[in-house]
Order: structure tokens, then C-alpha cells, then sequence
């Protein structure tokens, strides 16, 4: 008996995949841009305007390198996970439930747990503060409002997200082309070198921070593996033959073909149209993942250099920002300052708003292959960002502050996430998909050390900041 592409997939706990036609890709690479843009611009909050500049304002850019390593990391691992979806349709957390039932659960779980916290909208409703005044508290509960309306309200929610980070990601781009001109000190750019010549590893900050910075250069955690569903709804590949997340307001929710995903059988005319999509989806996340995450972290930092280097008392926080913006009003002159907060409130709006949507898109994901197959995507979807949204107003009202351990946790989960996952990765592309289309050498080499680097600074920072958690526990 022949044996078909079908055959490899493990049908336990899942529907038994589809053997369909890899439809052919666009001839314009314009036509795929997008689900890089989208991860740039969810990453581009913590990592790029807080973390790396307060680094740089104490330690000078001696740790641009890590950016650089987090980065590149991540690229490797967002392929992989686009290699899974491209040849498939279904998403990585799906492949890993094809092996354990309860895998994409398990990570469900763990981005929530990390994400709970309304960080992002915290962040930029404190920064609209310094621009206008107000409670930052009731602020942040209404852009929680204004998120769950918008993604609830758009036809098709990934068009919806596409567009607010295009904006952002052009905003951030005009800001820093201002900043080259005005803010950037020319001693900046001639310490710019030693990054390179003269890395450094900072201990004094502390490992939790260093973790946080290279796990969360952009983008980190759970959010990578959300790839998966924004290429998928983007089109890409075998995801042409999977419903995309639309509205139960003003969408129209398309029909799925099947309980399971698809594959293509290795003949020469789908591998030659496999290699092209495959040359596309790399180009595109090095022309917007990588390229926009790393230039705007390095800008921001020569930024923080430039302006806060030697300011004593500087808190790794958003209050960082508020001094960061009053030294731009005095060095380049008061529109600076007000233009820098309010790109950064607007960018850590449409971060907030991407980590809802990958929060709930991954659960929903989750809930629906392995737990509830009768249940609409879309409606499980809107369910829990409507929930995600409750519990947010609900933390932000009761008044809680976010405890520094929770900064802990969160590089602690995030770390470990990627951990697991570039095991389980490299199990499920190197096991399920056809010999023709498996990962090669260098890139099993990349997923080595994605396991190695995410799996030693997890454990290095439970161990330094250990006693510190159990204190917080009790």
C-alpha cells in the first residue's frame, strides 16, 4: 500500500489531515507583507521603549548584541513555525496536540498567565497622562473598551490588527527619522562601535532584566507563535483553505472544508510553488520583523543614550519615559517631547491591542481543535477577548499594582515557553512534514540553540530571583 503525505500525521487525538493542492503563490511579494509588520508592531512596546533605552541610560549600549541574538533567535522560530502552517494550514499549537492532546492548552495557559496583567494599556494611558492630565486608571479601562470593540467590530479581525500596526509601525518610522535629525548626539553614534567591540553582560541590572530584554527583543513569549494564525489568515500557502476569525457583528463567518488540516503531496509542480512561498515568507520576515525590531531598538536606545546617560535615580518603568520626554523638551524643545509621548502612547495602545488579539486567538485556537469542534472559532474568539477585557477593567478598577515579581514571572514564563516550543518544533517539522520540505542542517543548528539559550537563562534567572518569589508567594 502507498503511502501519501497524510500518513505521517498522528490522528490520536486530532482528525486525520487532507491531502489538497498547495495553491500557487502571489507574483507581487507586496501582496504577502503584513504578518511580519503585525509582529514588529505587537513587539515594539517594552523591549524597544523601555527596556534596552533604560539599559542604555545606565550601562550605554555595551548590550545591543543581546538585541541582535534575541532577534535572529526569533527569526529562526517564527520560520519554523511558519514552515508547520504554510504546509499545512493548521497552526504549531495544533501539530503540538497531534502528540499530546493537552500541549496547546499547556501554552494557552502559560500566555495568559503572562499576559493577564493590563501592562500595555497601563503603560500608555500613564503616557497620555503626561500629555493631558487625568487618571490613568479609568483611561486604561476605556482603551480596554475601545479594544474589544474594535476587534469585535471589524469584518475580518487580522485586517483590522494589520492596519492599526501599519499605522503604528509608520509612526514609530517618522519619529526616529525626526530623532536622527534633531536628537541623536553625535557622541552617540561614535559609541555606537561598542556594541560590537567592547559587549558586555550587565549583572548588575539583574538577570530578570537581562532575560526580559532578550526573551522580549521583538517580539517573545507566546506571541511568536501566533505566526501561525497570522499567516494563516493572510493566506499563505495551505492557510488559503481555513476560515479566517471574522465578526459575529458585522462579518460573515466562513465555512471550514474539515475537521483537520491539509498537506501536499511532494510533486515536482507543488514543491516548485512550495519553494516560492517559502523564498517569500523568509524575505518578508527579514524586510519587517527583523529589520524594523532591531533598527527601532537601536534607535531607541541611541535615543535614551543620548538624552538620560548618568541621570541618576531612573526607574525601569514607564516613569522612565515621563524623564526621558521632559530632557527631549530641553535639549531639542517642547514639540519633541510632547511628539515622543505621543507615539509611545500610541504604540503601547497597539501593543496592548495585538496582545489581546494573540491572547485570544491562541485559546480560541486551542479550544476549538482539541475541545469544542462544534463550537464557531470566531465566537469562541470574541468570547475571550471580551473576557481578557473584563478581567483587565476589573484588576485596573480594584486598584491592584503590578508587583515587581509578576516583571519576574513573566521573563520566567516567556522564557520557558520558547524553551518547550523549540523542542516541540523541531519534533514536529523534522517528524510530520515530507522529507522534501523538512528543516535543513543549519536551521535544526538554530532551533539547538534557541533551546539552549532560552532554557539556560530561564533556570539562571529562577535561581537569582528564587528567594525573592517565595518572599512575594508568602
Amino acid at each position: 500500500m502507498t503511502q501519501t503525505a497524510a500518513d505521517r500525521f498522528p490522528t490520536r487525538h486530532l482528525p486525520r489531515v487532507t491531502v489538497r493542492e498547495l495553491p500557487d503563490p502571489p507574483r507581487s511579494p507586496w501582496r504577502i507583507i503584513g504578518p511580519g509588520v503585525v509582529a514588529a508592531g505587537v513587539g515594539l512596546a517594552s523591549g524597544e521603549f523601555v527596556l534596552f533605552p533604560y539599559i542604555a541610560s545606565q550601562v550605554g549600549l555595551v548590550f545591543l548584541w543581546a538585541a541582535a541574538v534575541g532577534i535572529i533567535t526569533q527569526y529562526f522560530l517564527n520560520m519554523e513555525i511558519e514552515r508547520y502552517t504554510l504546509a499545512t494550514g493548521e497552526t504549531a499549537l495544533t501539530g503540538f496536540s497531534r502528540f499530546w492532546r493537552h500541549w496547546g492548552l499547556v501554552f494557552a495557559i502559560m500566555v495568559y498567565f503572562a499576559n493577564l496583567w493590563p501592562g500595555w494599556s497601563t503603560s500608555s494611558a500613564t503616557m497620555v497622562t503626561y500629555l493631558f492630565g487625568g487618571d490613568a486608571t479609568w483611561i486604561a479601562v476605556g482603551m480596554l473598551l475601545v479594544i474589544g470593540a474594535t476587534l469585535t467590530l471589524a469584518p475580518v479581525v487580522y485586517n483590522a490588527l494589520e492596519r492599526v500596526e501599519f499605522v503604528k509601525v509608520a509612526l514609530v518610522v517618522v519619529f526616529m527619522v525626526v530623532a536622527i535629525g534633531f536628537a541623536i548626539s553625535a557622541s552617540a553614534w561614535g559609541d555606537l562601535p561598542d556594541s560590537v567591540t567592547a559587549p558586555e553582560f550587565p549583572t548588575e541590572l539583574g538577570f530578570a532584566l537581562m532575560l526580559s530584554a532578550l526573551v522580549f527583543a521583538g517580539a517573545g513569549g507566546g506571541q511568536n507563535l501566533c505566526q501561525s494564525n497570522w499567516i494563516r489568515d493572510k493566506r499563505y500557502g495551505m492557510g488559503a483553505y481555513v476560515p479566517r476569525l471574522t465578526s459575529p457583528v458585522t462579518g460573515h463567518e466562513e465555512a471550514a472544508a474539515g475537521g483537520g488540516g491539509y498537506v501536499f503531496e511532494p510533486s515536482e509542480d507543488n514543491l516548485g510553488r512550495w519553494r516560492r512561498w517559502w523564498k517569500l515568507a523568509n524575505q518578508e520576515q527579514l524586510a519587517t520583523f527583523v529589520l524594523i525590531s532591531f533598527v527601532t531598538i537601536v534607535l531607541m536606545s541611541l535615543l535614551a543614550y543620548s538624552t538620560v546617560y548618568g541621570v541618576p535615580g531612573l526607574s525601569n518603568s514607564v516613569s522612565f519615559l515621563e524623564v526621558e520626554g521632559e530632557r527631549l523638551k530641553q535639549i531639542v524643545g517642547g514639540w519633541f517631547g510632547v511628539l515622543f509621548w505621543v507615539v509611545g502612547a500610541l504604540s503601547l495602545f497597539a501593543a496592548a491591542m495585538g496582545i489581546v488579539d494573540y491572547t485570544s486567538r491562541l485559546a480560541a485556537d486551542v479550544l476549538k481543535t482539541s475541545y469544542l469542534p462544534r463550537v464557531s472559532e470566531s465566537k469562541l474568539y470574541f468570547g475571550l477577548v471580551w473576557g481578557l477585557v473584563a478581567i483587565g477593567c476589573g484588576i485596573l478598577v480594584a486598584g491592584f499594582d503590578q508587583p515587581l515579581p509578576l516583571l519576574v514571572i513573566s521573563a520566567c514564563v516567556g522564557g520557558l515557553m520558547m524553551f518547550f516550543y523549540s523542542i516541540l518544533l523541531l519534533v514536529l517539522n523534522r517528524k510530520v512534514l515530507p522529507s522534501q520540505i523538512r528543516p535543513r542542517a543549519y536551521r535544526v543548528a538554530a532551533l539547538m540553540w534557541s533551546v539552549a539559550l532560552f532554557g539556560v537563562f530561564s533556570a539562571l534567572t529562577v535561581w537569582q530571583q528564587g528567594d525573592k518569589l517565595l518572599d512575594w508567594l508568602r
